[in-house]
Protein backbone atom coordinates (compact mmCIF):
# COMPACT_ATOMS: atom_id res chain seq x y z
CA UNK A 1 0.00 0.00 0.00
CA UNK A 2 1.31 3.48 -0.91
CA UNK A 3 0.70 5.73 1.71
CA UNK A 4 1.56 8.97 1.02
CA UNK A 5 3.71 10.52 3.30
CA UNK A 6 7.30 11.17 3.04
CA UNK A 7 8.01 11.24 7.16
CA UNK A 8 5.82 8.38 7.46
CA UNK A 9 9.46 5.99 7.46
CA UNK A 10 11.17 8.52 9.54
CA UNK A 11 8.27 8.82 12.26
CA UNK A 12 8.21 4.95 12.76
CA UNK A 13 11.99 4.09 12.94
CA UNK A 14 12.84 4.41 16.44
CA UNK A 15 14.56 1.61 18.41
CA UNK A 16 12.64 -1.50 19.62
CA UNK A 17 9.15 -1.68 17.77
CA UNK A 18 10.21 -4.89 15.71
CA UNK A 19 10.81 -6.39 19.62
CA UNK A 20 8.11 -5.05 20.86
CA UNK A 21 5.82 -7.49 18.91
CA UNK A 22 7.58 -10.25 20.20
CA UNK A 23 6.51 -8.97 23.98
CA UNK A 24 4.25 -11.34 26.27
CA UNK A 25 4.92 -11.08 29.78
CA UNK A 26 2.96 -8.29 31.28
CA UNK A 27 4.52 -6.51 33.60
CA UNK A 28 4.34 -2.54 35.75
CA UNK A 29 7.03 -0.72 34.74
CA UNK A 30 8.90 1.89 36.80
CA UNK A 31 7.53 5.48 37.11
CA UNK A 32 11.04 6.99 37.87
CA UNK A 33 10.29 9.07 35.27
CA UNK A 34 6.84 9.58 36.05
CA UNK A 35 4.69 11.12 33.53
CA UNK A 36 2.21 13.84 34.54
CA UNK A 37 -1.69 14.00 34.98
CA UNK A 38 -2.03 15.97 32.44
CA UNK A 39 0.58 14.15 29.63
CA UNK A 40 -1.13 11.35 30.27
CA UNK A 41 -4.87 12.83 30.06
CA UNK A 42 -3.96 15.00 26.70
CA UNK A 43 -5.77 13.67 24.21
CA UNK A 44 -4.89 14.32 20.49
CA UNK A 45 -6.11 16.72 17.99
CA UNK A 46 -8.80 14.14 16.74
CA UNK A 47 -9.96 13.77 20.14
CA UNK A 48 -10.32 10.25 22.23
CA UNK A 49 -12.08 7.20 21.18
CA UNK A 50 -13.74 6.70 24.52
CA UNK A 51 -16.14 4.22 25.92
CA UNK A 52 -17.88 4.35 29.59
CA UNK A 53 -18.53 7.19 31.60
CA UNK A 54 -16.74 10.18 31.93
CA UNK A 55 -17.57 10.14 35.95
CA UNK A 56 -16.13 6.08 36.23
CA UNK A 57 -13.64 5.69 39.05
CA UNK A 58 -11.22 4.46 37.25
CA UNK A 59 -9.61 5.40 33.51
CA UNK A 60 -7.86 2.51 31.13
CA UNK A 61 -6.02 4.31 28.13
CA UNK A 62 -4.45 1.63 25.75
CA UNK A 63 -1.85 2.42 23.11
CA UNK A 64 -2.22 -0.21 20.42
CA UNK A 65 -1.28 -0.98 16.71
CA UNK A 66 -3.69 -2.47 14.27
CA UNK A 67 -1.10 -4.63 13.21
CA UNK A 68 0.29 -5.82 16.98
CA UNK A 69 -0.75 -9.95 17.66
CA UNK A 70 -0.96 -9.57 21.29
CA UNK A 71 -3.11 -5.80 20.94
CA UNK A 72 -5.55 -8.25 18.78
CA UNK A 73 -5.85 -11.25 21.27
CA UNK A 74 -6.68 -8.44 24.05
CA UNK A 75 -9.39 -7.09 22.01
CA UNK A 76 -10.80 -10.97 21.33
CA UNK A 77 -10.51 -12.22 24.72
CA UNK A 78 -9.73 -9.60 27.48
CA UNK A 79 -11.59 -6.62 26.41
CA UNK A 80 -15.01 -7.66 26.20
CA UNK A 81 -14.74 -9.31 29.80
CA UNK A 82 -13.52 -5.44 31.17
CA UNK A 83 -16.43 -3.89 29.14
CA UNK A 84 -19.40 -6.55 30.28
CA UNK A 85 -17.74 -6.07 34.04
CA UNK A 86 -16.61 -2.61 34.32
CA UNK A 87 -17.48 -0.20 31.61
CA UNK A 88 -20.81 -0.89 31.27
CA UNK A 89 -21.51 -1.05 34.31
CA UNK A 90 -20.04 2.19 35.16
CA UNK A 91 -17.00 1.65 36.99
CA UNK A 92 -14.06 2.22 34.30
CA UNK A 93 -13.67 4.81 31.01
CA UNK A 94 -12.05 2.96 28.37
CA UNK A 95 -9.90 4.88 25.85
CA UNK A 96 -8.07 3.87 22.78
CA UNK A 97 -5.22 5.49 21.24
CA UNK A 98 -3.54 4.29 18.13
CA UNK A 99 0.07 3.63 17.99
CA UNK A 100 0.79 2.14 14.63
CA UNK A 101 3.93 -0.09 14.28
CA UNK A 102 4.05 0.26 10.60
CA UNK A 103 2.29 1.91 7.47
CA UNK A 104 -0.76 -0.87 7.54
CA UNK A 105 -1.34 0.19 11.14
CA UNK A 106 -1.18 3.75 10.11
CA UNK A 107 -3.89 3.04 6.91
CA UNK A 108 -6.23 1.23 9.04
CA UNK A 109 -6.26 3.18 12.05
CA UNK A 110 -7.37 5.87 9.52
CA UNK A 111 -10.05 3.90 8.00
CA UNK A 112 -11.47 3.92 11.22
CA UNK A 113 -11.42 7.25 11.70
CA UNK A 114 -12.83 8.03 8.75
CA UNK A 115 -15.72 6.14 9.16
CA UNK A 116 -16.57 6.66 13.05
CA UNK A 117 -15.90 10.09 12.54
CA UNK A 118 -16.95 11.15 16.15
CA UNK A 119 -19.10 8.07 16.63
CA UNK A 120 -16.97 5.87 19.82
CA UNK A 121 -19.06 2.66 19.69
CA UNK A 122 -18.73 2.69 15.78
CA UNK A 123 -14.83 3.15 15.91
CA UNK A 124 -14.45 0.48 18.07
CA UNK A 125 -16.60 -1.86 16.42
CA UNK A 126 -14.57 -1.35 13.11
CA UNK A 127 -11.06 -1.94 14.89
CA UNK A 128 -12.67 -4.95 16.62
CA UNK A 129 -13.63 -6.01 13.16
CA UNK A 130 -10.03 -5.17 11.88
CA UNK A 131 -8.02 -6.83 14.62
CA UNK A 132 -10.41 -9.83 13.92
CA UNK A 133 -9.05 -9.90 10.37
CA UNK A 134 -5.32 -8.90 11.20
CA UNK A 135 -3.86 -11.79 9.53
CA UNK A 136 -5.85 -10.94 6.31
CA UNK A 137 -4.16 -7.36 6.55
CA UNK A 138 -1.15 -9.05 6.51
CA UNK A 139 -1.73 -11.03 3.72
CA UNK A 140 -3.59 -8.74 2.01
CA UNK A 141 -3.63 -4.57 3.80
CA UNK A 142 -5.15 -3.04 0.32
CA UNK A 143 -7.51 -5.83 -0.43
CA UNK A 144 -8.59 -6.19 3.71
CA UNK A 145 -9.13 -2.32 4.08
CA UNK A 146 -11.09 -1.79 1.19
CA UNK A 147 -13.64 -4.82 2.03
CA UNK A 148 -13.74 -3.10 5.77
CA UNK A 149 -14.24 0.04 4.21
CA UNK A 150 -16.95 -0.92 1.52
CA UNK A 151 -19.10 -2.95 4.39
CA UNK A 152 -19.30 0.30 5.96
CA UNK A 153 -20.51 1.84 3.44
CA UNK A 154 -17.27 3.94 2.08
CA UNK A 155 -16.79 4.09 -2.18
CA UNK A 156 -13.10 3.06 -3.18
CA UNK A 157 -12.44 6.30 -3.30
CA UNK A 158 -13.49 7.48 -0.37
CA UNK A 159 -11.14 4.54 1.31
CA UNK A 160 -8.30 6.05 -0.89
CA UNK A 161 -8.95 9.82 0.20
CA UNK A 162 -8.94 8.47 3.84
CA UNK A 163 -5.87 6.55 4.16
CA UNK A 164 -3.76 7.76 1.45
CA UNK A 165 -4.68 11.45 0.83
CA UNK A 166 -6.16 12.99 4.02
CA UNK A 167 -2.90 14.70 5.63
CA UNK A 168 -5.07 15.89 8.85
CA UNK A 169 -6.26 12.33 9.86
CA UNK A 170 -2.52 10.69 9.41
CA UNK A 171 -0.90 13.76 10.85
CA UNK A 172 -3.61 13.07 13.61
CA UNK A 173 -2.66 9.72 14.34
CA UNK A 174 1.06 10.43 14.16
CA UNK A 175 1.33 13.14 16.75
CA UNK A 176 -0.55 10.69 19.73
CA UNK A 177 2.07 8.34 18.56
CA UNK A 178 4.67 10.52 19.15
CA UNK A 179 3.30 12.15 21.95
CA UNK A 180 3.20 8.66 23.65
CA UNK A 181 7.01 7.87 22.61
CA UNK A 182 8.61 11.01 23.45
CA UNK A 183 6.33 11.63 26.85
CA UNK A 184 5.10 8.95 27.90
CA UNK A 185 7.64 6.45 27.41
CA UNK A 186 5.23 4.09 25.06
CA UNK A 187 7.55 1.59 23.80
CA UNK A 188 5.59 -1.38 22.91
CA UNK A 189 2.32 -2.26 22.22
CA UNK A 190 -0.71 -2.91 23.87
CA UNK A 191 0.70 -0.22 26.50
CA UNK A 192 -2.00 0.68 29.11
CA UNK A 193 -2.19 3.38 31.77
CA UNK A 194 -4.66 2.23 34.42
CA UNK A 195 -5.10 5.93 36.80
CA UNK A 196 -1.98 6.82 35.80
CA UNK A 197 -0.06 3.01 36.57
CA UNK A 198 1.48 1.60 33.74
CA UNK A 199 1.29 -1.64 32.40
CA UNK A 200 2.60 -2.92 29.25
CA UNK A 201 2.61 -6.39 27.33
CA UNK A 202 0.27 -9.56 27.21
CA UNK A 203 -2.42 -9.13 30.11
CA UNK A 204 -5.18 -10.92 31.33
CA UNK A 205 -8.69 -10.15 32.21
CA UNK A 206 -7.50 -11.60 36.24
CA UNK A 207 -4.50 -9.25 35.96
CA UNK A 208 -6.88 -6.06 35.29
CA UNK A 209 -9.23 -6.94 38.06
CA UNK A 210 -6.58 -7.30 40.72
CA UNK A 211 -5.65 -3.92 39.89
CA UNK A 212 -9.15 -2.15 39.18
CA UNK A 213 -10.99 -3.27 42.47
CA UNK A 214 -8.14 -1.76 45.10
CA UNK A 215 -8.84 1.08 42.78
CA UNK A 216 -12.73 1.09 43.08
CA UNK A 217 -12.43 1.06 47.18
CA UNK A 218 -10.29 3.92 47.21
Amino acid sequence: MNITRRTFTAALSLTGFAAALGLSPWQFVSQANAQTAAEINQAGELGDMALGSKDAPVTIIEYASMTCPHCASFTKDVFPQIKTNYIDTGKVRFIFREFPLDQVALAASALARCVAKDDAPKYFAIIDILFKQQNDLASDALGTINRVGKQAGFSEQMIKDCVQNDPKIQKGILDVREHAYSKLKVNSTPFFFVNGTVVKGDISFDAFEKLIKPLLKS
